[in-house]
């Protein structure tokens, strides 16, 4: 019977239930079909503290190794650490995580060498019908090629080494700063790369545990950061670091336990890049990021280039662009010097060189950075995505006070306003974000837009 791997293999990355959905069996033949695609030599592949990800690891090595590729393994590392990997070694890699999925899930991201995204239109497509095919009978064995040899490389010293010696952190004032890892992936990074730095370091959740016993390990779920908030507050903390289970986003808590947009921290970092780089500079933003994005770029002599939500998106706009740094109001950070990949990690040293630069609070900080009022991202389960839309398009198309455009689902502004409606790509849901120059504008739109998206 061949597999359908509809419901596996999503548009950047494979995701689904572990043993339901895809097991070990069905990770050799994703690294055998990997291997065809890239027509790789050599690959890296790194792994999450999941309990299934060390066997789906070493399952898709098995894969590689049979059709001639040679194998480094980095055992268990940060999502953006086999991104280092894959750039500082210049191989295709594969990470086995389900981020900040529950604990019955894992998934593959696979990149090119250099970190250059595997995504639907750049060979993930071409790997699902290759691994459809060969569920049947196994992948064919490349005959001309002996099989590959399996070497395991430490490369976390390496990786944090590369990060401190992208920011400047030799004048930073000592700090107090909470981290919540969540039992993910930051448990095992943040030790190595904060170890050298003034920091007193309050580690919540560091112990590495695939089953999430203390919450989900997705920070952009409010609920998933209460215990931070509290945890600064308690400890007269300076700020607080989450990061999400296979620890490439960072979201980032000030001293009276406020989060802080991740817009206000893709302002910042672009301001502090486009410094580092003399004043100039291209920055990629999605467009859901805030107003307070490409205006701060621009005071601060880059050009902001606006572009559709998601990384492979992201990345393709940095290549094309030779831009500096990139940024999503999901948390995901990208930096040139990073191979154009996300790293987390390396915005949040960003944030400490900030901070730890100045005498003021994180609050005062920022405030220059957070400008707007903005609703965050508001999920309305719909039976028909594309009617729906369609009245909302409807409503507004005759509004003489209003433009319109259609990058990425329906952004509508105005002078005051705009707010962005986009399909899921995998739920049945519409993603409602509405920022305003105040906070009652805002609500007015908001619950305006809803009402029409939810009729």
């Amino acid at each position: 019977m061949v597999a359908d791997l509809s419901q596996l293999v999503k548009a950047y990355d494979v995701r689904g239930v572990v043993p339901d959905q895809w097991d070990e069996p069905l990770a050799e033949l994703f690294g055998a079909a990997f291997v065809q695609v890239t027509d790789a030599d050599a690959i890296v592949i790194g792994h999450d503290m999941r309990p299934s990800s060390p066997g789906l690891a070493r399952a898709f090595a098995h894969g590689a190794t049979r059709r001639g590729a040679d194998v480094t393994l980095i055992g268990l590392c940060s999502t953006d650490q086999l991104y280092y990997a894959s750039g500082a070694l210049d191989l295709p890699g594969a990470m086995f995580t389900a981020s900040h999925n529950p604990a019955r899930y894992n998934g593959i991201k696979m990149c090119r060498a250099g970190a250059a995204p595997v995504g639907q239109d750049t060979g993930l497509t071409t790997i699902r019908t290759l691994v459809e095919e060969w569920s049947q009978h196994g992948a064919p064995a490349r005959t001309a090629t002996a099989r590959g040899t399996v070497t395991e490389r430490d490369t976390l010293a390496d990786y944090a080494a590369h990060l401190l010696g992208l920011v400047d952190l030799s004048g930073v004032r000592p700090l107090k700063v909470v981290v919540d890892a969540g039992n993910g992936m930051g448990g095992h990074t943040v030790p190595t790369v904060f170890a050298g730095l003034p920091l007193d370091l309050v580690p919540m959740y560091f112990e590495l545990d695939g089953t999430f016993p203390n919450h989900e390990a997705n920070p952009l779920d409010p609920a998933n950061i209460v215990d931070l908030q509290a945890r600064v507050l308690a400890e007269g903390a300076d700020l607080g670091l989450a990061f999400d289970g296979d620890a490439d986003r960072c979201f980032v808590v000030d001293e009276r336990g406020e989060g802080v947009s991740p817009s206000a921290i893709t302002a910042l970092v672009a301001a502090r890049e486009l410094a580092r780089n003399g004043g100039t500079g291209t920055v990629i933003h999605n467009l859901i990021t805030s107003w307070s994005v490409p205006e701060v770029v621009r005071e601060s002599g880059g050009k902001p280039v606006r572009t559709r939500v998601g990384h492979s998106f992201i990345k393709a706009k940095m290549a094309e662009h030779g831009a500096i740094f990139g940024g999503e109001h999901s948390a995901h950070y990208y930096f040139r010097d990073f191979w154009n990949a996300d790293t987390g990690m390396l915005a949040a040293l960003h944030v400490l060189a900030a901070l730890g630069g100045q005498e003021g609070p994180l609050s005062g900080l920022v405030d220059r950075y957070d400008r707007y009022a903005g609703s965050g991202e508001i999920n309305s389960t719909v039976d028909d995505q594309t009617a729906r839309l369609a009245a909302i398009r409807a409503a507004y198309g005759d509004r003489d006070d209003v433009s319109l455009d259609e990058l990425d689902g329906l952004t509508v502004t105005s002078t005051d306003w705009w707010f962005n409606l986009r399909p899921s790509n995998t739920e049945p849901l519409l993603r409602l974000n509405v920022e305003a120059r105040d906070g009652e504008t805002m609500e007015a739109v908001r619950d305006e837009v809803l009402a029409l998206v939810r009729a």
